[in-house]
């Protein structure tokens, strides 16, 4: 605010008194319960008005990224496109941004949502809001030609001793903790790659579909093992990634919500979004699985509610 801003604002409050002092403290009150309390409060009607809807990505494919002519694009982009297209605002904007940033740029405002397939964690939840679960998970390895470490689950990778690659932050970053597997972090899914390729990395663990996609990619000696529920200590982990949203843009997130509502309950729909970037049957959500049951974190009591096998 400008000292002259500043100087006719006082001025303003001498003259009027207390009463005039007491009304533009309860408008400031008023405009903060608007939002979270922490300076959000984004809208649908806010984005309606601005023309866009700001997201965040990792540049992770098939999920979000980048394309060859520098189009914003993937699955989860697309499914964007086409919600916030239904919600009036056409344009979505994105920024790439490392792992382990996204949810804290989140929260300081740099955009409106995270848009990276982002794993629904109890720990995630304490900081965020998660859409309804979109994109069911599995593991799997991008290894050297040949899997000369025979790697098939997550044990075989405790076992055989190796040392992994993982994004900073990603829910296989959290596995290899708990297992004491040896890591090497990486800032995004190429780094992963390359880390392999180079002998820096045994292994590089991400979801099933991304090192599908990254294997298929390149021309260099890797290849994908067969995806898997990776077991820690007897129970499967099971997780669905969603959109991000703020914890104060409620109305943002129950309006997008409601449009994702009957994408997810419809296979069909779900396949028309999300198979041209190399979704399957095996990534679609299941009937009755929420956010709140992920953010509770007890994979055990999921898994038997909704009968996944393991």
């Amino acid at each position: 605010m400008s000292s002259t801003r500043t100087t006719k604002r006082r001025r303003a409050i001498l003259a009027a008194g207390s009463v005039l002092t007491m009304t533009a403290l309860a408008a400031c009150s008023s405009v903060d319960e608007g939002g979270s309390g922490d300076g959000a409060g984004v809208t649908v009607q806010s984005l309606k008005d601005a023309g866009t809807v700001k997201v965040a990505f990792n540049g992770e494919k098939p999920y979000s990224y980048t394309d060859e002519n520098g189009e914003l694009t993937g699955a989860t982009i697309a499914l964007d496109k086409k919600i916030f297209g239904e919600l009036g605002v056409d344009d979505v904007e994105g920024t790439e941004t490392e792992w382990n940033s996204l949810i804290p740029g989140l929260t300081a405002g740099h955009y409106d949502t995270v848009s990276a397939g982002m794993s629904i964690l109890p720990d995630r939840c304490e900081q965020a809001a998660f859409a309804l679960p979109t994109i069911m998970y599995t593991t799997a390895f991008l290894v050297p030609e040949g899997n000369p470490d025979n790697l098939t689950d997550w044990q075989s990778a405790v076992d055989a001793g190796v040392k992994l690659a993982v994004t900073s932050g990603a829910i296989e970053d959290g596995y290899a903790q708990q297992t004491d597997v040896e890591t090497i972090t990486v800032g995004s899914s190429q780094d992963g790659l390359d880390a392999v390729a180079s002998g820096r990395a045994d292994a590089f663990a991400l979801t099933g579909i991304s090192i599908r996609s990254l294997a298929e990619g390149t021309d260099k000696p890797v290849e994908a093992t067969d995806a898997f529920v990776a077991t820690i200590d007897g129970v499967p982990q099971i997780g669905a990634g969603a959109e991000v949203f703020r914890k104060g843009d409620t109305e943002l997130l129950d309006a997008y919500n409601e449009k994702l509502k009957p994408i997810v309950e419809d296979k069909d729909a779900w396949l028309e979004i999300m198979e041209p970037f190399g979704f399957t049957e095996a990534e679609f959500p299941p009937d009755g699985l929420t956010a709140d049951m992920l953010c509770e974190g007890d994979l055990k009591k999921i898994s038997d509610e909704l009968g996944l096998d393991s």
